[in-house]
This record gives C-alpha cells, sequence and structure tokens, in this order.
C-alpha cells in the first residue's frame, strides 16, 4: 500500500534467468537505465551516469517476459521498488542494490515496432468431445 512505484525506461542488459518455483514461474534480468540530458557548453546531447537494477517478474509476467524478451531491447518496466542495503564485507564497505518487484513491462515503442500476441488459455483439451446444444 505504501510501496514505492517507479516507471523506468532503459535496456535490457542480461538475458532473463527463468525458473519454475513451487510458487509459480519466477523471472529476473539487469536492466539498465541511462538518462541523456542536453550540455549547452557542448551544445550536444549527453549521457549520465548509467543505473542498474534487478528486475523480478512473477507467475504470467514471467512466463511471457521470457517468452517475449532479449537482451539489448529498449523496455518500459512498470513496479515496486525495493533498495536492499547488504552488510559490511571484511574492509566495512556497505553495498546497496535496488530491485523493482515488476507489475508491468513492455517494449518501448520510441525505439522501435513490437507484434502483440494474446495468450489464449482454455480450461478443455483442444481436442476433447465438446457438448452441443440444440435450443
Amino acid at each position: 500500500m505504501n510501496d514505492t512505484q517507479v516507471t523506468l525506461v532503459g535496456y535490457v542488459a542480461t538475458q532473463i534467468d527463468y525458473k519454475e518455483t513451487q510458487n509459480g514461474p519466477s523471472a529476473r534480468f539487469r536492466f539498465a537505465v541511462t538518462p541523456r540530458y542536453f550540455d549547452r557548453r557542448k551544445d550536444a546531447w549527453t549521457d549520465g551516469t548509467t543505473s542498474f537494477y534487478t528486475v523480478w517478474a512473477r507467475r504470467t509476467l514471467a512466463v511471457n517476459l521470457a517468452g517475449s524478451v532479449a537482451v539489448g531491447e529498449p523496455l518500459v518496466v512498470h513496479g515496486r521498488l525495493r533498495v536492499r542495503q547488504d552488510p559490511p564485507d571484511g574492509e566495512g564497505n556497505r553495498w546497496f542494490s535496488a530491485e523493482i518487484d515488476a507489475t508491468a513491462i513492455g517494449h518501448d515503442l520510441n525505439r522501435g515496432t513490437a507484434a502483440f500476441r494474446r495468450v489464449v488459455t482454455t480450461d478443455t483439451p483442444l481436442m476433447a468431445p465438446q457438448k452441443v446444444s440444440v435450443v
């Protein structure tokens, strides 16, 4: 309820790691987000520092993600932001990581085209006999 919702635009940085777990399908990948800004001194667009996020997808989103996305493709990711702090290492350094628990993922159509295919699910086998009612 009080989660931080974010929408990020960037590129798939790693292969999709898809797994079937006891709680259902799960997938994760690293997502690179590089801000661009106009540098007036150089009179040109300049890339800022790239931030990397681990994106998690669960259930149907994980299945569809694994069948639809490849490394290098531009995406829009929407979900809950979680920032984790790892315990200090032997030298006293602390590490932080940002993760997105995705609720929606799609191709960025500003950078290309996509063809949507609806997933059809059915409760009855396709070859099972079907009842025909006569009215």
